[in-house]
């Protein structure tokens, strides 16, 4: 192994945590399929966080903005006061909402969130990296 491969493996934001909710993820997708809700997706990934015993928050308010702390952002689910999710179930995802992702990341100084789209026939997390992290 050279030094660049080390170097790009120190880079992996949250190595353990992401590997451990996207296998979480990709059970749930095996069970539903492709033509469920987001809030079925969202049910069931509770269940397995809580039988898994791993802490998060669902539909965790985000502040707006640092100054005034107005509160009108909502993601899905905060994983171990550490990863952002944010889950869909529909055709494409767009760049609103990469726009959104980091609008989350921004607004609660997070370094990772993942955009998780169901309707994928292969589920394919979408990992966004908070730029001033």
């Amino acid at each position: 192994m050279n030094s660049n491969d080390t170097n790009e493996k120190e880079k992996i934001v949250y190595k353990e945590l992401s590997y451990l909710i996207t296998g979480i993820l990709f059970e749930v997708h095996n069970k539903l399929g492709r033509y469920g809700r987001e809030k079925q997706y969202g049910d069931m990934l509770e269940n397995f966080l809580k039988d898994r015993n791993i802490s998060y928050e669902r539909e965790k308010e985000l502040p707006v903005d640092k100054i005034d702390n107005q509160f009108t952002n909502r993601v899905d689910f905060v994983i171990n006061k550490q990863l952002l999710i944010d889950l869909k179930a529909k055709d494409i995802v767009t760049k609103n909402d990469f726009y959104q992702m980091n609008r989350y990341l921004d607004a609660c100084g997070y370094k990772l969130g993942l955009i998780v789209n169901f309707r994928n026939k292969y589920l394919k997390p979408i990992r966004i990296i908070r730029a001033n992290s």
